[in-house]
């Protein structure tokens, strides 16, 4: 089996832009990392550009993605102190658009990289 190999790869998931990171590919997937931490050669490693999972899931059943904004309006407005996490691996946009709902559902924000 031959393997590309990409040198000088950049690594976006938690914001330190890592920029020497090594990556070896199969045909399909990536299957190694070199000077990546734990968490970028999961993101790499995890990584997929195909659609694995239906538009949505509610109580892990498939669901239309109307159907899981009200059941996730619902739980957000009976939550008490609803947790925002992660955000690590989303746009600046997204992030300022979650750190606003997590202000007007009386949320807490917090990061993966609290860990």
């Amino acid at each position: 089996m031959s393997l590309n190999i990409v040198q000088h790869a950049t690594c976006t998931f938690c914001g330190c832009v890592c920029d020497d990171i090594e990556l070896h590919a199969d045909a399909e997937k990536i299957v190694k990392t070199k000077h990546a931490c734990s968490l970028g050669e999961a993101w790499f490693r995890n990584h997929t550009a195909e659609r694995l999972y239906p538009e949505a899931l509610v109580d892990g059943q498939p669901a239309t993605l109307d159907t899981a904004i009200d059941t996730a309006a619902d739980h957000l407005y009976k939550a008490h102190m609803p947790l925002v996490y992660g955000l690590s691996n989303i746009t600046c946009e997204a992030q300022r658009e979650a750190i606003s709902l997590a202000e007007l559902a009386g949320g807490v924000i917090d990061s993966h990289t609290s860990l």
